[in-house]
């Protein structure tokens, strides 16, 4: 299964999502971990309730539309009925990186924040579900960090996001100030490259698609938690990890999440950045794997944990390494080369 999906969303279906009562919507996952397990939350059921669609539970318990749909592949999403049986995959692999502030993994459509840790203190992380930028307009894949905080932002729309929408017929303003048709919500902050945030939306649904033109997306509640506990100066690490290997109680995990279309070459059946990961985790024989298994977690990309195998020996403590190669010591200023393509943009004050 890819990414490779046409939204058709009526008005009527943007009514039922936006109109939650948000006094029953979760606002983010706290977990706490251990330095040597990376496996956390759960699998939970609950049941639809009439005139609820699928969106309207994942917000509910801060779930992305992909998420939710690939752990219930056969609920219809408009229309699940009344007393329908729904899984809530809240079971997380961690990302392979160094966990300090925010790492986004791309694929997967969600965000990570890891408070700062005082001596003494148990380590926490906080997840949320994100959007993502569509096909050709990517997020890039880098270390950076948030530079800029901004209240109620103006969106400020720049010239190739204004000729892609003209070339639909849709002509946008060049600022549009903050209120219902401000598409970055009522939150914004700003990564260390030109015109990428993290932001909310105005368009709730949004969330689990690839529907941005590379900006990061909250749902209003998440963004607006997260913003209050961000500084500036927070690390922000982007890396792009469909499948992830974790440990908990010594038993290995492995989580295969779909790929983003254009990395079908690197990613579609590959076992490569698997055997990398349990390199990391592990020595070398330290393990027994289910390989058999481990293939038909990677077929299957359901985002759901699959206990694979066993460690033999106590690991040591995962390196900040991606399956892409990025480390801690990537230096921002390769973003220079990059044809960024501007999503949205916050009026200097």
């Amino acid at each position: 299964m890819r990414y490779h999906v046409k939204y058709n969303l009526t008005g009527i279906i943007y009514f039922l999502v936006i109109t939650l009562p948000l006094a029953n919507v979760a606002r983010g996952e706290t977990f706490e971990y251990h330095a040597m397990n990376s496996v956390i939350g759960s699998i939970i059921e609950t049941f639809s309730e009439q005139e609820q669609t699928l969106p309207d539970i994942a917000r509910i318990h801060d779930l992305g539309y992909h998420e939710i749909k690939l752990a219930n592949p056969e609920v219809d999403t408009w229309l699940p009925g009344d007393r329908q049986k729904i899984i809530l995959p809240k079971n997380f692999i961690l990302p392979v990186a160094k966990h300090e502030g925010i790492v986004v993994n791309i694929p997967e459509m969600r965000l990570y924040y890891f408070p700062p840790v005082a001596n003494g203190e148990s380590r926490q992380v906080i997840t949320h579900p994100i959007g993502i930028g569509r096909e050709g307009w990517s997020t890039p894949y880098v270390n950076t960090k948030i530079i800029q905080k901004k209240k109620d932002p103006h969106w400020y729309p720049p010239d190739s996001v204004r000729e892609h929408y003209a070339q639909e017929g849709k002509i946008l303003p060049k600022v549009v100030k903050p209120g219902p048709e401000n598409p970055l919500g009522n939150f914004a902050m700003r990564l260390g490259l030109p015109a990428y945030l993290i932001h909310g939306t105005n368009r709730p649904y949004g969330v689990g698609m690839r529907v941005s033109s590379g900006c990061i997306r909250l749902y209003p509640e998440d963004i607006e938690s997260l913003f209050s506990q961000i500084t500036l100066g927070t690390r922000v690490s982007i890396v792009n990890q469909p499948y992830k290997v974790g440990i908990l109680n010594q038993k290995i995990y492995l989580e295969a999440n779909p790929f983003l279309d254009e990395d079908a070459e690197l990613f579609d059946g590959n076992l490569t950045s698997v055997v990398k990961m349990l390199v990391s985790l592990s020595k070398e024989n330290a393990y027994d794997i289910d390989w058999d298994l481990a293939k038909s977690v990677i077929d299957k990309r359901t985002g759901i944990p699959v206990e694979i195998g066993t460690l033999k020996s106590q690991p040591p403590l995962m390196t900040s390494v991606d399956t892409l190669g990025s480390t801690d010591t990537q230096d921002e200023s390769l973003t220079s080369s990059l044809q960024l393509k501007l999503d949205t943009d916050i009026i200097p004050q």
